[in-house]
């Protein structure tokens, strides 16, 4: 291995309260078919077993560095990493996820076959044994002008509801280490919501040449106990959602018009505020202000696809603002989970007959075409699937209503 002042990559895995999957993440970063890197073990005041696990790795091989600091949150384990790293180009693996023999491999071949300042591959979600891949839609090489003039115009929102042009995770893509120390440092680490977006669409400002692959290289674990069930703060997600918003609309002032940057940000926030609501949105004192889900009315009888994010937020929702009744909670994917007295049920388990609407609870309209699909094949009714609202004008009044102002900053308290 070279020395390490000539490092080309840098992996850095920010870690927290992961000791279970730690493990596997590690022994397949070491297990690199591409050798000349740096592994960077960020314990961010892990309380569990996971500082032990680093340095007992550490100490059986030379190409890790292990960095314990007290713990600061995501962003503050990221930069601490940047802090520590010596290699030409930064990767990104969270502490849960794992990675492809060839994941680096592939990631700096990509780099320096194009000269590109970023790199966006494909990656493999993997829930509950089930294993999905998840490609770029417009892959290829862009100059400085076509990141300026079509990549950047359409990352956050594709004309789409609501989907990205580039993914906001960190962890498909690669870095240039020279361009991330530009824009990570000015991101603050209050930003506890959308963190990676934040990096991703900041870094993308400053890119001059990108290149977009399908090859997908990185296991992403999405976890059960990962996604929060319930909102016991509305104001405070709004605040901290505010706080992303308006940093992305300081940074991208620069490089997009007013007109184009607002419509990108007002959907992306928009579809935050669904999914972590759970769609049905209301004030402190329980009066409903806002139903996205179009001629859903008080006391239909629905169905709900999805165990998501989205999915959960909406089950837990309606179980305290009991507004709609669930006939049935189905998925694909479906496993054990129960919220309210609602179990899931594979998508089978829908009857026509009995329910009035179906919400399929996802904000990506590729992913909602190929579920509806699924559906109809199932003999589901294509008129009960419901529509969600994407009327700028009623987002806009929604989020003045919320308390947002043209900054996108949350004002309320």
């Amino acid at each position: 291995m070279s020395q390490l002042n000539t490092v080309e990559i840098s992996v850095i895995v920010p870690i927290y309260r992961i000791e279970k999957y730690l493990p596997q993440c590690i022994d397949s970063l070491l297990d690199q078919s591409f050798s000349d890197f740096e592994l960077i073990l960020v314990d961010d005041g892990s309380p569990d077993n996971c500082p032990k696990i680093c340095d007992d790795y550490a100490k059986e091989d030379a190409r890790i560095k292990v960095v314990h600091k007290e713990n600061g949150g995501l962003l503050s384990a990221r930069k601490a990493g940047l802090d520590n790293a010596s290699g030409k180009y930064i990767a990104y693996v969270d502490g849960d996820d794992w990675v492809d023999t060839f994941y680096l491999d592939t990631l700096y071949k990509l780099a320096v076959a194009n000269d590109s300042d970023l790199v966006v591959t494909g990656h493999f979600r993997e829930f509950d044994g089930k294993i999905e891949t998840i490609k770029p839609k417009d892959t290829g090489t862009y100059s400085h002008e076509e990141v300026q003039s079509s990549i950047l115009p359409n990352a956050i929102y594709n004309g789409r509801f609501c989907e990205h042009g580039i993914s906001t995770y960190v962890w498909n893509k690669l870095f240039k280490k020279s361009l991330l120390s530009e824009v990570l440092y000015d991101v603050p680490n209050e930003i506890i919501m959308g963190e990676d977006a934040a990096i991703t669409y900041a870094y993308l400002t400053i890119s001059k040449k990108i290149t977009v692959s399908k090859v997908p290289v990185y296991y992403y674990r999405q976890r059960h106990d990962s996604i929060v069930k319930s909102i016991e703060n509305p104001q405070m997600e709004y605040y901290r959602l505010g706080l992303l918003m308006s940093f992305l609309k300081s940074k991208l002032s620069t490089v997009l018009d007013a007109k184009n940057l607002d419509k990108q940000i007002t959907y992306y926030l928009y579809s935050q505020i669904l999914v972590r609501s759970g769609g049905l949105i209301f004030d402190k004192d329980s009066n409903l202000i806002f139903n996205p889900f179009l001629n859903v009315g008080p006391k239909s009888r629905v169905v709900v696809y999805s165990s998501g994010s989205f999915g959960q937020h909406i089950l837990s929702t309606n179980t305290k603002a009991n507004f709609f009744e669930v006939d049935k909670w189905i998925d694909l994917d479906f496993h054990p989970l129960s919220i309210g007295g609602n179990h899931v049920q594979p998508i089978s388990a829908a009857n026509n007959n009995d329910f009035d609407h179906l919400i399929i609870a996802t904000i990506n309209p590729t992913n909602h075409d190929e579920i509806q699909e699924e559906l109809e094949l199932m003999g589901i009714d294509a008129n009960k699937i419901v529509e969600i609202n994407t009327n700028i004008e009623d987002i806009k009044k929604l989020l003045m209503d919320l308390g947002f102002n043209d900054q996108f900053e949350y004002q309320k308290n």
